[in-house]
This record gives structure tokens, C-alpha cells and sequence, in this order.
């Protein structure tokens, strides 16, 4: 099976609800959509979701790397027997744009599973059937977050991701309350996103024990990594590693002695895509290190693409994928089943996402 062409455009969303975290104030977003075309007939689906305050990728960057590479070099390529080397030109000339390889990257494994007739999990060998995914509250005020908070609950979510960082002491109260607000009915999380000193962090888990969080995604700075190394131990289990954690060397980094986190937050738009968080997930399950899968705002393709690897991944334990449900609206259904709060696959092929 050969690639006969590659097609990409750039598509704008708006968000059904803008949120604020850490950092920004989000109000849409815009994705590359990849096709690939093989001679057989077969059209392999890819998504790019490019953060900028996280990797450095804008939206321009990731469009401008589509627009400057020769795709037309990778025309007549065999989806299997040329896979290494599409990785290692992705790997060599798209080091800076990752959300670009993933969209590829995700393409490519679509057309794979769809030549063998099975879904992309099956594939890669499927390790879990279904869980519960978090869905997330942005920075606002108390009185917005536990409306937000009533309005999930109906909705069947059993999982909230509190984002918070900025101010600490309106922090500490937030989570309180949100816990007194939803009782033993929601787990909780929170995201930091590189918002506290070391000390701010520590204080922070004392202070809302009572909250019994979940666990805690990058509090601390990217950069600073010994310093996650330096916490106690007892919090680096209930930490997970975000933006610290873009890359596969990133992950044997972190899960050098002394461990820096318990948990690896894999983002296929931060890594490059299934075959580097493939790579990522194999340091954890050697370092006894859990996953948990994030996303960006994105479109069911790449929901679905992070969805079938989170579940062929052993040390998988939570997932953050409720991406899609910021867009207005999405190019394709399917992919996945969300019911409740939980996500499942559907038994279609590849990643099982169908055009709108």
C-alpha cells in the first residue's frame, strides 16, 4: 500500500465554552488536517494541535513545516516497508513542530490498521477496554466553577480537572469548596500548569488533604526538573509531569533516581505523535511510572489516535481527553464511545473515525 498523496488545510474552531488557565485566555483554536491518499483507496485521517506555551509551536510554525517540507518526496512510499524511514525524515526535519508530525504520524497509523481491517488498538495490542476520562473547569471564580462542577455532574462526568496556578491562597479555597460542593461524588484533580514554588506545592498538598485530590499535574516549572526530583516522596507519587515531559528523553530524564513524578502526562501533540508516546509509555512501564493521557483542543481524529494508544499501553491509568468537547463543532464522528464519563472505542477500523 502506497501513499498517492498527502492533503492539508488548516481548519479554525470556536470554542463552545472559552476557559482561562495559568497562563492564557482560550477562545478558539485551529488544527491542521491531514489526508493521506493510498493507491488502493484507503485515506488515512491525522490532526495537529500545536500549543505554543508548551512547545513552542504555533499555528503558523506548524503550518508554515507542512507548506516547507517536500511532501511529495514521501509519494509512493509503502505504508510498512517505509515507515522507518517517513519516522526518521519526520524525526530529523520536524523536530520543532510536533503537533505537525503527530497529525502525519496519526496518518499513517490510521492507514495501517485500516490495510490489516481492525482498529488501531488492536493493532498495537489492547491492554484496556474502557475508562473514566476527567473533564475540566478552567481558572474563574468560585461561584462559576461550582455551577460548572453541578452542570458535569448531570451530565454524568465523575472526574473533574480543576485548573488553577494562579493566585495560591484563592487556590487552597477553590479546592475546598469544590470539594464540600460535590462530596464523595467526583474524583478530583487539579493543574497547576507550572504555577507554584516548591514550597507553594508542599503547602499546597498539606493544606487540602481534607480534599483528598487525586493527584496533581506540573506544579513547578518546566525547567525545573531537580527541583521535582527534591519533593517529597509521598507528593511526587501524586504528581504527574506535563510540560516537563515533551519527549521520549524527557521521560528516562524524569524517571531517572530519584524518580521526579509518579505519573507521565503523554500528549501525543506535545511528543510527535503514537510512535513517540509508544516510546514514552515503554519508559513508565520499565520505570513503574503510571500514564495518563492529555490532549489539546482537538478534533476526534486525534482524541480517537491518543484514546486507541492509551489502551495499548499497560501502565495506563487515567485519561484527560475531553478535547473535543471544547470545539463547536468537529470535521468527523465516531472514534470513540463517551457515556457517562467514560470512554470506550468502537470496533471500527483504523481509528475508526468517520467524515462528517
Amino acid at each position: 500500500m502506497k501513499i498517492k498523496a498527502i492533503k492539508v488545510h488548516r481548519e479554525d474552531f470556536e470554542l463552545s465554552r472559552p476557559y482561562t488557565i495559568a497562563f492564557r485566555t482560550v477562545t478558539h483554536v485551529s488544527n491542521m488536517i491531514v489526508q493521506i491518499e493510498t493507491d488502493n483507496g484507503f485515506v488515512g485521517w491525522g490532526c495537529g494541535s500545536p500549543e505554543p506555551f508548551v512547545t513552542g509551536e504555533t499555528i503558523d510554525k506548524c503550518q508554515n513545516a507542512f507548506a516547507e517540507n517536500d511532501l511529495e518526496r514521501w509519494n509512493g512510499c509503502d505504508i510498512f516497508e517505509d515507515f522507518q524511514k517517513i519516522q526518521a525524515d519526520l524525526k530529523r526535519d520536524w523536530i520543532s513542530t510536533p503537533a505537525a508530525r503527530a497529525a502525519i504520524d496519526i496518518a499513517l497509523y490510521d492507514l495501517k490498521a485500516k490495510s490489516k481491517e481492525t482498529p488501531l488498538v488492536k493493532l498495537l495490542g489492547q491492554k484496556h477496554q474502557k475508562l473514566a476520562t476527567s473533564i475540566t473547569i478552567g481558572i474563574k471564580p468560585l461561584d462559576e466553577i461550582l455551577a460548572e462542577a453541578d452542570e458535569y455532574l448531570e451530565r454524568g462526568f465523575r472526574i473533574i480537572k480543576l485548573k488553577l496556578g494562579k493566585d495560591f491562597e484563592s487556590d487552597i479555597e477553590k479546592t475546598l469548596k469544590l470539594r464540600e460542593r460535590v462530596k464523595d461524588r467526583m474524583k478530583i484533580r487539579v493543574d497547576l500548569n507550572q504555577g507554584y514554588s516548591p514550597q507553594e506545592c508542599i503547602d499546597y498538598f498539606s493544606r487540602t488533604r481534607s480534599a483528598e485530590i487525586e493527584f496533581c499535574e506540573q506544579p513547578i516549572s518546566q525547567k525545573a526538573i531537580d527541583e521535582m526530583k527534591a519533593l517529597p516522596a509521598e507528593i511526587k507519587k501524586q504528581v504527574a509531569a506535563d510540560e516537563t515531559l515533551l519527549t521520549p528523553e524527557n521521560a528516562k530524564e524524569l524517571a531517572a533516581d530519584p524518580k521526579a513524578c509518579g505519573i507521565f502526562n503523554i500528549k501525543l501533540m506535545k511528543c510527535g505523535g503514537v510512535t513517540p508516546a509508544l516510546e514514552i509509555a515503554q519508559t513508565a512501564k520499565e520505570s513503574e511510572i503510571d500514564l495518563m493521557w492529555g490532549c489539546m483542543d482537538e478534533s476526534r481524529i486525534s482524541i480517537s489516535a491518543a484514546l486507541h494508544t492509551a489502551f495499548a499501553s499497560e501502565r495506563t491509568r487515567y485519561i484527560d481527553l475531553d478535547g473535543h468537547l471544547d470545539l463547536g463543532r468537529d470535521l468527523v464522528s465516531g472514534g470513540f464511545h463517551l457515556e457517562n464519563g467514560v470512554m470506550s472505542l468502537t470496533d471500527q477500523v483504523g481509528l475508526g473515525v468517520l467524515p462528517l
